[in-house]
């Protein structure tokens, strides 16, 4: 897996967009989201009939992985989140919420090997 640049510092490159390449890149780069990842294809794809859920499934790991790959863009996503629970005033929170989902959909909007 190759790296590439994105903000700051280096991130590791997004895998092929298999279940199989995703899970591999989340073992390797952000294994704290293994186990949610394990439990939720366990529950949801791993013994289904019908691979309809599986572009959803798909959806929203790469989005976390997308994320997760990168630490600085992750704590300010968090940073925007954690800010504006504990922020009194609604359209500064709002804001708030509002920016740390447009970072979660552009680091989603990342293809393999970006």
């Amino acid at each position: 897996m190759t790296t590439a640049a994105i903000g700051a510092g280096e991130v590791p490159a997004m895998p092929e967009k298999t279940p199989k390449a995703l899970r591999a890149a989340i073992a390797q780069h952000a294994p704290q989201l293994l186990v949610d990842f394990d439990r939720h294809w366990r529950r949801d794809i791993a013994d289904a009939y019908d691979l309809a859920p599986v572009p959803a499934f798909m959806a929203r790991w790469w989005g976390e992985y997308a994320l997760a790959r990168d630490p600085q863009l992750e704590a300010r996503v968090h940073r925007l989140e954690d800010g504006a629970d504990q922020e009194p005033d609604y359209k500064r929170a709002k804001a708030m919420i509002e920016e740390a989902g447009r970072l979660r959909r552009e680091a989603a909007k990342a293809g393999p090997g970006e």
